[in-house]
């Protein structure tokens, strides 16, 4: 026998073989039992109330999120499967503490208000003080001058928004003329307060310094998300004095009364601790492949969070899925074909730092990655799949996506060959060194104005019919790339800008 019939013949033994595997009664027999337990003993439910109800939410460097560490390698070597926590920098220490912001002229009422994340505690301090706004100023020149009138005072740094209302509601209920000429009066408002902000000389970032400096003993600001009674919560800039995020609606009150000449008097206690530098992490848990243990599949998501909620949706439920997943894969394919890792990563919200540091800490496991599955946009059920700009991409998901039951499938749109991740989540770390790296898209359910880094990021907002489903998808996609008898061979497509690799952030708002 030739060469090249000899070729022929194992390239269709190899195709028949990838074929017959998706089909197999050992698959058939997989998906049914993955379809049967997680509709009658899933365990989603307890695991977000024991992670967003119990510890909270995840932001780097706090306690929380070790404590969060700790419960989930605890809950993973419950179920069975190794688990650690992978130490790769250190971050700044910050604990928050209560907050209490009270207007008591020219009337009591207590103020909704987040402290943003890393603000200065006050200790036992409680400060009373009127409220001044930042002015619009000609020059940088005029605002050194204005700028001793902020001695004493807490400073209003945001616009004052037209409306509480979501846009949607406007236009269910306003006639057009009236939805135009807010949206003109709100366009126009935006543009000019941002250049109130320009000519002072500073940016967002350096502002609130400066503001400190010269005397301020708090510093108020609002952003809002544009939807009912949700604000973005991110982080403080100041270094001895509190910047607090103020609700929209008690924002603009405070605005009006001090624009209208009657400033309100504040009071202000805020606490916080400053815990030095502290180790974050990675938590890694693994089932070891039997036939090929040094090639694997990875479940993917990151497990840090903002701290204005409690990090439900961002990324909670990546988070539960993937272990969810994890755990309907210990209990139905305990000895899979390649080893199965998942990777919980840390200060994805700082520039995916903890998935930059695995891949540049494990190049052994990067340069053999059958494929990872990374999700991270909230709660909704999976409905896009791109093969991240990979030519062989729709082979091989075709294969793989024949084992998930029609019910799942039918609703997921595929674009292929699609494009690499461009830095909005983990899995663009591994696209970037060219390691097939893929995300499992979900449906928005409004993630963007209600969820996503807001103060209304909690366990009320979680759709477990939708995170069934992406633990059941996740599972078995897992177990055929695992299984499939073909090595992905990840060819990028020509022709298209592809993520450069980037250092990780070892130090996190530490000195570098």
């Amino acid at each position: 026998m030739n060469n090249r019939l000899k070729i022929g013949l194992s390239m269709a033994s190899l195709l028949f073989s990838s074929a017959a595997f998706a089909q197999s009664a050992s698959t058939k027999s997989f998906v049914d039992a993955v379809m049967q337990e997680e509709t009658t003993n899933s365990q989603l439910e307890i695991l977000s109330h024991q992670l967003f109800d119990g510890v909270g939410p995840r932001l780097v460097g706090t306690p929380q999120m070790a404590q969060a560490g700790d419960w989930a390698v605890a809950t993973y070597k419950k179920w069975g499967i190794s688990a650690r926590k992978e130490n790769w920098g250190v971050w700044r220490g910050w604990e928050r503490g209560i907050s209490h912001i009270d207007m008591i002229s020219p009337r009591i009422k207590s103020l909704e208000g987040t402290q943003l994340a890393w603000s200065p505690g006050m200790g036992k301090e409680t400060v009373t003080a009127k409220t001044i706004i930042l002015p619009d100023v000609t020059d940088s020149v005029a605002f050194q001058k204005w700028l001793p009138n902020v001695k004493g005072k807490i400073v209003l740094i945001s616009m004052c928004q037209p409306t509480g209302r979501p846009d949607d509601n406007w236009k269910e209920f306003a006639l057009k003329e009236s939805f135009d000429k807010m949206s003109e009066d709100r366009k126009a408002q935006t543009a000019a307060w941002a250049s109130r902000i320009k000519k002072t000389g500073y940016t967002s970032r350096t502002l609130p310094v400066a503001l400190e400096n010269a005397g301020a003993v708090a510093i108020f600001s609002n952003y809002w998300s544009a939807g009912f009674g949700v604000d973005k919560i991110f982080s403080a800039y100041t270094k001895k004095v509190p910047t607090i995020d103020i609700a929209l609606e008690d924002y603009g009150m405070i605005y009006r009364l001090t624009e209208g000449g009657t400033p309100p008097t504040i009071s202000v206690h805020t606490e916080s601790k400053e815990l030095g530098e502290v180790p974050t992490f990675n938590v890694l848990a693994e089932i070891k492949g039997t036939e090929k243990p040094n090639e694997y599949v990875m479940l993917s998501a990151h497990f840090d969070s903002w701290d204005g909620g409690t990090g439900a949706t961002d990324n909670g439920t990546g988070t539960i899925t993937m272990m969810e997943a994890m755990r309907l894969l210990k209990k139905f394919y305990p000895h899979p074909k390649r080893t199965i890792l998942v990777g919980h990563w840390a200060s994805e919200e700082e520039g995916l730092n903890g998935s930059r540091a695995f891949v540049e800490d494990h190049p052994e496991i990067v340069k053999n990655l059958q494929a990872l599955f990374n999700q991270d946009n909230g709660t909704g059920r999976v409905v896009n799949l791109s093969g991240s700009g990979y030519e062989d991409a729709k082979d091989y998901f075709g294969r793989w996506l024949t084992a998930v039951p029609d019910t799942i499938k039918n609703r997921i749109k595929t674009n292929f060959p699609g494009r690499p991740g461009g830095g909005g989540s983990d899995f663009a770390s591994f696209d970037a060194v060219g390691a097939p790296g893929f995300e499992l898209s979900s449906l928005n359910w409004a993630y963007g104005t209600y969820t996503w880094h807001t103060n209304r990021d909690t366990y009320d907002k979680l759709v477990f019919d939708d995170l069934r489903n992406n633990a059941i998808l996740t599972a078995i996609l897992v177990y055929m790339a695992s299984e499939d008898p073909e090595k992905t061979k990840n060819i990028k497509v020509q022709g298209i800008k592809w993520p450069e690799p980037v250092k990780p952030m070892r130090r996190g708002g530490l000195p570098q």
